[in-house]
């Protein structure tokens, strides 16, 4: 059984929970219409980051996402997607005047590439409207808003500024398509590795950035850097979390997959879940997280290893409620 991580009254922060990042539209192959033929292409919201706070709004965690959409069909189709998940939004419209959009390619695995139309224009000012009158309690950040010029200075800003007085996690999830460059974005990955307090990374991810490393061995040098915690995942094989002298690997959930799309972005979300449950929130996150037993480690991996379970196991990147999470994680083995 996967061990539930409780939400108490005492765990709940005061502030807002700050996800900074893009949105956009996947694109995404219907498949087979049943004649033979293509059955076209299907239109979801998602992008990394938004995906994030879905899943931390359907956790009941109320969001804050500070994101570009752009006053047109595709831009209100996300809104209301984020809008039904309890997601508040911040939008500035991007310089395009169109939504951004990602183009899903699927293997016959059900893993997923990306071809992106995108644009990320941030302003700071933005993000400061979303944190108006009130101290967030985490800020999160990751995938292209983070890399991708001009928005990704405002990102980095807000990560500089967060740091010490909120919960600061991010995901690289590197995107090649957009900066095929790894020399060119890996100086500013680990600036923001470095200003984080938690850092969730693929193994796939870290291999871009670090070809031939152990990834391990690459998390231990990030966690020296900075971060508390380093936690990469393997996709089925599970994840390992790196904390200090902490080598914790915990197993992944027997799934069957329809597609990864969100599976990350979903394991994200159910880990900042987990964490702000555990106390790791607002300006004591840091030394909070560095005393929790290696079994409240544990049990936070296994709640987001269970979210993204769910979410691979359907179509596109659906997280799960709470209530879903919660029959699964207390269910018993096989």
């Amino acid at each position: 059984m996967t061990e539930h991580v409780d939400v108490t009254p005492a765990a709940v922060p005061e502030g807002p929970l700050v996800v900074i990042g893009e949105t956009l539209i996947d694109v995404v192959p219907a498949g087979d219409d049943g004649d033979g033929g293509d059955g076209g292409a299907r239109e979801l919201p998602g992008g990394s980051p938004a995906n994030v706070a879905v899943t931390l709004g359907r956790l009941g965690r109320g969001p804050v996402l500070v994101t570009s959409l752009a006053d047109d069909e595709r831009g209100a189709a996300a809104w209301d997607w984020l809008e039904a998940s309890d997601v508040r939004v911040v939008a500035q419209p991007p310089a395009t005047g169109r939504t951004s959009t990602a183009a899903v390619r699927l293997a016959d695995d059900g893993s997923a590439t990306y071809d992106f139309d995108l644009t990320w224009d941030l302003a700071p000012e933005t993000v400061a409207r979303a944190t108006a009158g009130a101290r967030p309690a985490v800020v999160h950040a990751g995938s292209i808003a983070t890399v991708l010029e001009p928005g990704a200075d405002a990102v980095e800003q807000a990560l500089r500024g967060a740091r010490g007085r909120a919960l600061v996690t991010f995901d690289p999830n590197a995107r090649p398509a957009i900066t095929p460059d790894v020399a060119r974005v890996l100086p500013r990955v680990e600036r923001l590795v470095g200003l984080s307090d938690v850092v969730k990374v693929s193994e796939e991810d870290l291999a871009w950035y670090h070809p031939g490393a152990d990834p391990v061995e690459t998390a231990r040098a990030w966690a020296a850097s900075g971060p508390v915690l380093v936690v990469v995942t393997r996709g089925g094989d599970g994840s390992v979390l790196v904390r200090g002298d902490d080598v914790v690997t915990v197993p992944g959930v027997p799934v069957t997959v329809a597609d990864t799309i969100g599976a990350g972005d979903t394991y994200m979300g159910a880990l900042v879940d987990a964490l702000v449950s555990l106390g790791v929130h607002g300006p004591e996150a840091r030394s909070v997280l560095a005393v929790l037993s290696v079994a409240e480690l544990r049990r936070a991996a296994s709640w987001a290893a269970s979210a993204a379970a769910i979410t691979v196991s359907r179509p596109g990147a659906d997280p799960p409620t709470h209530a879903e999470l919660h029959a699964v994680a207390q269910a018993p083995a096989g």
